[in-house]
């Protein structure tokens, strides 16, 4: 198991594997987030990130999400530098200039400006919701509880930000785009490396792999969006 995960091969096939899951967890991620625009009480909002921290598999689901993306990040990055040792100079073929932003040919570009998005997003949220603290947490709420259940308002939060912080915004909409890129790539390129790569297959999952990133781009982008005009 230590030869071939050693081995590039292997490398590869382990990165495949942690981005798809990754992309599942992101999937997620984005439903939970959708919230903030379909319900401005922010109890819909609110109810399912109580959920997320309250379930016993989410909790044990979290250190292995993180888990997986220092592993994905760090692989992707050795990978790619391998890559570039191997063939420093590119081929001569082309518009370069046009070419520079393939997301095929820059997921090391991609993969470094959505880790500082990450963990720009840790740092306002998780952190506050998990560590820290915040006095938004602890707005009132508007909905009745059960005895015995305590919420934080996750939403007061959340939009708290998109509400005030405009440059947070553009970093927020930024990072969306940047997750669809990596994914149009990322999704058809992991099935390609664990076997999927036959001419029928490809051309299925890169039309496939190019729906999921213009989801997730304009899903992401649309929350910071929605605050910017309505409020």
């Amino acid at each position: 198991m230590s030869n071939f995960l050693n081995a590039s091969i292997g490398r590869k096939v382990f990165m495949s594997l942690t981005g798809l899951f990754l992309i599942s967890f992101l999937l997620i991620h984005l439903t939970l987030n959708l919230f903030l625009i379909f319900d401005d009480s922010g109890n819909l909002f609110n109810q399912a990130a109580h959920f997320m921290a309250t379930n016993p598999i989410i909790k044990i689901m979290e250190p292995i999400l993180a888990l997986g993306f220092i592993i994905h990040i760090i692989w992707s990055g050795w990978i790619t530098l391998e890559n570039m040792k191997a063939r420093p100079i590119g081929y001569a073929s082309g518009d370069q200039l046009l070419k520079w932003w393939e997301p095929a040919k820059n997921m090391f570009i991609l993969g470094g400006m959505i880790a500082i998005f990450l963990v720009l997003h840790i740092l306002q949220f998780w952190v506050k919701m998990k560590i820290t603290g915040d006095p938004l947490l602890n707005e009132p709420l508007n909905m009745p509880l059960e005895a015995g259940v305590e919420m934080h308002n996750a939403y007061a939060l959340v939009a708290g930000l998109f509400k005030n912080s405009v440059l947070y915004d553009i970093v927020y909409i930024i990072g969306g785009i940047f997750v669809g890129l990596h994914i149009t790539h990322g999704f058809w390129s992991a099935f390609q490396t664990i076997g999927f790569n036959n001419n029928n297959w490809m051309k299925r999952l890169k039309c496939l792999a190019n729906l999921i990133g213009i989801v997730f781009a304009i899903g992401f982008s649309a929350i910071p969006l929605y605050f910017l005009i309505k409020f």
